[in-house]
Parts: C-alpha cells; sequence; structure tokens
C-alpha cells in the first residue's frame, strides 16, 4: 500500500513538472521607458498647458445655503420603526419552540 501510495505521488509530481513548462529563462524581463517625441526637445519653457480644457480660472468664497443642494426627506426614527415591527409581524412565526434545560 505504501509503494504504491509513493508511486502515485512521484507521477503526480511529475505530471505537475511536466505542465510547468519545462525550462525556466535565465533573461531577466527589460523594461523600456515609453517615448514621446513631442515633449521631449529642448526648447525654451513654453506657456501651461491646460489639462482640463475651457481654461477658465475661478474663484469663489463665502457659503452657499443649505436649499442649494437638494436632500431627499429622511424617515423619522418612529416611522422606521412602526415599519420594522409591522414587518416583524407579518414574517411566518416557528411552530415549535425547543428549550435545552
Amino acid at each position: 500500500m505504501k509503494i504504491t501510495l509513493l508511486v502515485f505521488c512521484l507521477l503526480l509530481t511529475t505530471a505537475a513538472f511536466g505542465q510547468y513548462g519545462g525550462h525556466i529563462s535565465s533573461q531577466g524581463n527589460t523594461y523600456s521607458s515609453p517615448d514621446h517625441p513631442a515633449h521631449a526637445s529642448y526648447a525654451e519653457i513654453p506657456t501651461g498647458q491646460s489639462v482640463v480644457g475651457g481654461g477658465g480660472y475661478t474663484l469663489a468664497q463665502g457659503d452657499r445655503p443649505a436649499s442649494d443642494f437638494p436632500q431627499q426627506p429622511q424617515v423619522s426614527l418612529g416611522d422606521a420603526a412602526r415599519e420594522l415591527r409591522k414587518q416583524h409581524e407579518q414574517v411566518k412565526k416557528a411552530r415549535f419552540v425547543w428549550t435545552n434545560l
């Protein structure tokens, strides 16, 4: 029994190594940095480029009233509790209650 188990394990081990690919490459992965020829030349410092679009500059100070930010009406805590109590009453109750003494 032990010999057959040993042979079976060796068979599975060789199958696992066979799926690996057979060899490990000693060549490392080389990294090449991306090439951007439009921005890589030496020149005078240009004016800034807008990444956002539009190009305008906006500054605002002060507080906005809460009415500018509409919010959905919130349910009161009492109404939520009443709704949960109604849902709890509608749930099917257990027919037997087991108590372990």
